[in-house]
Parts: structure tokens; sequence; C-alpha cells
């Protein structure tokens, strides 16, 4: 798990000379667009969710002793809450609605490294790549959403919480990857194939999103340059992985 973690990480390598050297920039203008806009909008709304969830949170302690302690630990739990399901919620908005074209970014990325494309890969088209996107990170979203809400009920255990939050990074790092690999399977899997074969890749999915959402700490810039680069990672790595499960060469 390890080896293919540090795999995943290590496709970024060369990511910004590739975008460059095949000129794929023009795709990333719409969904870094959309990358701010959906940013700004869940920004905004967690911020004003963050102090009514703390101050109704603060008013089921009735007694005055302690109010206001207890009201600071309800405002910080329900920000780390609030912050967490809009980070997650954002990540899957920008997966599902940029998979039309980060799929022709994948296509690129497949023909430089296999010199063409699979005789027998599917052909898509704009509505079918946006829904495919769209029921993926969907299915995402809603599982991410079930494991993580019980994560976070451990940050409420002393030194547990110091694990809950690792798990948590993970957990969120694993469906961004798993997001990005879909861009490249879509061509060549159906639904079910590709749920599986992410399956049997877990580390390099968690590889590639821990790159991601280290992305996303850095302010501005970190919404900016995610997508460019962790779709062509992602795209990379799981062309190779597909070659070596149909024993086809690398160019």
């Amino acid at each position: 798990m390890i080896k293919n973690i540090l795999s995943g990480i290590s496709a970024y390598a060369g990511a910004f000379r590739l975008i460059s050297r095949l000129k794929l920039g023009k795709y990333f203008v719409i969904p870094i667009v959309i990358s701010v806009l959906t940013a700004t909008i869940i920004g905004f709304t967690a911020y004003g969710l963050s102090d009514t969830i703390g101050q109704f949170l603060a008013k089921i302690w009735i007694w005055d002793w302690g109010k206001e302690t207890v009201t600071t630990i309800a405002s910080f739990v329900s920000a780390i809450f609030v912050l967490v399901i809009g980070l997650i919620v954002y990540k899957h908005i920008i997966l599902a609605l940029s998979a039309p074209f980060m799929s022709a970014v994948s296509e690129k990325i497949e023909i430089h490294v296999n010199g063409s494309l699979k005789v027998n890969h599917r052909k898509t088209t704009f509505q079918q790549q946006l829904w495919r996107g769209i029921r993926i990170n969907s299915r995402n979203l809603v599982k991410e959403l079930l494991i993580t809400i019980p994560i976070l009920l451990l940050k409420f255990i002393p030194l547990v919480n110091i694990f809950s939050t690792i798990l948590l990074f993970l957990l969120q790092a694993y469906y961004a990857g798993f997001g990005n690999m879909d861009y490249t399977l879509e061509r060549h899997l159906n639904y079910e194939e590709s749920i599986n074969f992410v399956g049997k890749n877990k580390g390099v999915s968690i590889g590639n999103g821990i790159v991601f959402m280290v992305c996303l700490l850095i302010p501005v810039i970190g919404i900016i340059i995610v997508l460019p680069l962790s779709v062509t990672a992602a795209s990379v790595k799981t062309v190779e992985l597909l070659n070596i499960e149909n024993e086809r060469p690398i160019l």
C-alpha cells in the first residue's frame, strides 16, 4: 500500500511540463472557473453555517456555569464539521462538472503515453461524460459522507481525535484520487468495472488525492492549480496501470 501511495504521489513529477508540452492549458479554463465559483459559494455558506450551528449547540447547555467555554467549544467543533463537509461537497462538485473537459485532457495524455488510443476504447459524448462524472461523484459523495460523520464524532475523544484526523484526510484523498482516475477509466471500463479497478489500486488513488488535498491548503492558488496537476498526474498513472493490466508495453 505504501509503495502504491508513493507511486501515486510521484506521478506529479513533471506534471507542469507535460501540461505545457501538450498545450493542455486551454482545457482547464472552464474547470478553474467552476472551481473558484464553487469554492467561493461554499466558503461563504460554511462561514455563515458555522456560527449558526455553534450557537444552536451552545443553547443545549442550559446552565450558566461554563456557558462561555461550551459556546467556544461548540463554535470550534461546528467550524471543523462545516469545513470538512464543505471540502467534501466542493471536491465532488468540481470533479463531476469538470468531467467532459478533463476527459479530453486524459485522452491527449493517453495518446502521448501510448502513441494512440486503445482500438476498442469507448467513444462518449460531452453529455455522457458529464453524466458519468455526476454519477460516479454522487455515489462517492454519499459513501464519503456516511464514513466521515462517524469519524468526526471521534474528535470528541482525546488522543483518538489525532488518529481520526489522519483517517479523515486519507479518506478525502482516496475519493479525490478516485474522481481523477475515472476521467481515464471512463473510456475503457463501465461504471462497475471502474469502481472495482480503483478498489484494486487504492494506494495510487490515495497518493494522487494526498497532493490534491495539500493543494487545497494553499490559499487561492490551490483551487486554481489543483485540477491541472491532479488530473494530469492521475491520467499518466492510470494509463500505466491499464497498460499493466492489459500487458501492453508503454512506448
